[in-house]
This record gives structure tokens, sequence and C-alpha cells, in this order.
């Protein structure tokens, strides 16, 4: 064989196929940024859920505190001497006013809310939560059913409770 038959039989890769594989990557690419979009919007969802429901476990052992320390038809001066001692000496919680409650909470009782404070977050075992810019917590207590509703300033989806957003995923 001389060499002026091998080089016409060399072919390259011709403009057709060259470009159905640049479609094709395309394409699977694209399938791919939108998989793991939705992947990570499960991921946020997942981390703020579970950030909450850590905050609730906390608190509940103080809302559990507050009542056993106010007995029974305790009033109101010691409800408030009690809430202060448990939910902002022990608990190290700020109470919330009226004024800085966002309306999309739908709160209309502010008596029992306060924000989650980094020093709360410190002796709670919850330093290690990333929280993003302007993003709080807020705790709602009940102790006549000994219950807590946490709340949280940038929200999933417009929904910002904790029930709010355990009734999405349902």
């Amino acid at each position: 064989m001389c060499i002026k038959n091998i080089k016409n039989n060399t072919k390259g890769v011709t403009l057709i196929a060259l470009s159905i594989t640049i479609v094709v990557m395309i394409i699977l690419a694209g399938i791919g940024i939108y998989g793991s979009t939705d992947i990570i919007k499960k991921a946020k969802l997942e981390e703020m859920e579970t950030n909450m429901l850590l905050i609730e476990a906390k608190a509940r052992e103080y809302v559990e505190s507050a009542t056993f320390k106010m007995g029974i038809n305790p009033d109101e001066q010691k409800k408030q001497n009690v809430r202060n001692a448990v939910y902002v000496d022990e608990a190290k919680l700020l109470k919330a006013t009226d004024a800085d409650i966002p309306s999309s909470f739908g709160i209309t009782d502010t008596t029992t809310c306060y924000w989650l404070t980094t020093d709360a977050q410190t002796s709670w075992g919850l330093s290690k939560m990333q929280l993003e810019k302007d993003e709080k917590f807020l705790i709602q207590f009940d102790e006549t059913n000994i219950t807590v509703e946490i709340y949280n300033t940038k929200g999933y989806n417009g929904n910002y409770s904790l029930t709010a957003i355990d009734a999405m995923k349902e």
C-alpha cells in the first residue's frame, strides 16, 4: 500500500455527527440541571424543617418548665415573672414585640413570642445551625396546651411556620 492510498482512506468526523453529539449533550445537561435544582430545593426545605424541629424540641422543655413553675391558676403577674425567668433568663431568648413580628405570620397574641438568639443557639447546642442573612426564628409558646410553634422569617414557598411547612409536604 502506498502513502497516497492511506491519505485518501482517512476520514474525519462529519459536521452532522458533531452537531448531533452537541445536541445530545445539551439535552443531557438540561435534564441534569433541572433535576439538580429540584434536589437543591428539597434539601433546603429539609434543612429548614430539621432546624425548626430541633428548636421545637428544645423549646418544649422550656414551655414544660414554665408551665410547672406557674402552677395551677396563676395570675397574670406570676405568668409574666415565670416567662421572664424561664424564656429570657434560662433559655436566653429575646422577647418579641408587636412591631417586629411580620404580619405574614398571622400571630394575633404576641405575649408569648420570643426570638431565638445566638446565645440561645449556643446554649441549646445549635451553634452549627447556618442561618441566611436576615433569617431568624420566632418561638410562640402556649403554656395552656404545653405546645410551641416555630416560625422562620425566610419561610419556604410562603409558609413560615413549622405546621405550615409540614402541611405543605403532605
